[in-house]
């Protein structure tokens, strides 16, 4: 599980040490080290949070900029810039507003500090920042197959119908859904173009699993202009990349 923060800087300075302290001593797992790609890379594993912090007119080079807005990209992991006011300005514009998680100006109030960390881990303890997924299927085995492929890292829920999944989304919503194509009563093009048709759905993206693959189905499915198709068959490592690279490409 994610529960490091790590504290990226010029140097461990009083004040990195201070705020450092802070955090340990509500026992949260916290990490300094250089502001380098090499030492980045090696203490990575396991971060949950990262907090730049910029003291003594010190700014990172664009080439550690670009490694970490990649890394917290690939990775799903927030940041926290701290620093003098023009100098979190500067930074705040090379990373993409969507992996920002605070920008604070120094000098800082460490309680706020340690409350915007225990925010976060709570929310990563409770699965509120895990993406939802709603799989549809009226094969109940299948169902169960999925979910446990899925459920580590993703809110899964699970609809053995296209009405159920449609009822379930009038109170409930999903990040995506992955809806079988050949379904009784109401079919999974059936369930897509009724979701289409709806304010409140419409932008819900969907991927198709299905067990056909001749040429005409297949044809029939992209027509509908899903965000992906895969086939039953699909191994569970192939499917979570698939997923993976997804949200990655839409956060």
């Amino acid at each position: 599980m994610q529960d490091k923060v790590l504290v990226i800087g010029e140097k461990e300075s009083f004040l990195i040490r201070v705020l450092l302290g802070k955090v340990k001593s509500s026992d949260i797992d916290c990490e300094f080290v250089t502001c380098k790609v090499n030492d980045i890379s090696e203490h990575w594993e396991k971060t949950a949070l990262v907090t730049l912090y910029m003291d003594d007119g010190y700014l990172p080079d664009d080439e550690v900029l670009h490694f970490l807005t990649d890394k917290l990209n690939e990775e799903g992991v927030p940041i926290i810039i701290i620093g003098e006011k023009t100098d979190v300005e500067v930074i705040s514009d090379k990373i993409p507003n969507g992996l920002i998680y605070k920008s604070m100006i120094r000098p800082i109030n460490n309680e706020d500090f340690l409350a915007a960390v225990k925010e976060h881990i709570k929310k990563l303890e409770m699965g509120e920042l895990k993406k939802s997924i709603l799989i549809v299927d009226d094969d109940s085995s299948y169902l169960g197959i999925v979910r446990e492929w899925l459920k580590d890292t993703y809110k899964v829920f699970m609809a053995n119908s296209g009405l159920q999944a449609i009822k379930w989304l009038g109170k409930n919503k999903a990040d995506l859904i992955l809806l079988d194509y050949e379904m009784p009563v109401t079919t999974g093009p059936q369930v897509l173009e009724m979701l289409r048709s709806e304010k409140e759905t419409k932008n819900i993206p969907v991927m198709f699993l299905t067990g056909k693959d001749d040429k005409e189905s297949v044809m029939a499915v992209l027509e509908l202009k899903p965000e992906g198709y895969f086939l039953k068959s699909i191994e569970r490592k192939e499917l979570i990349e698939k997923l993976e690279n997804y949200f990655m490409m839409h956060r």
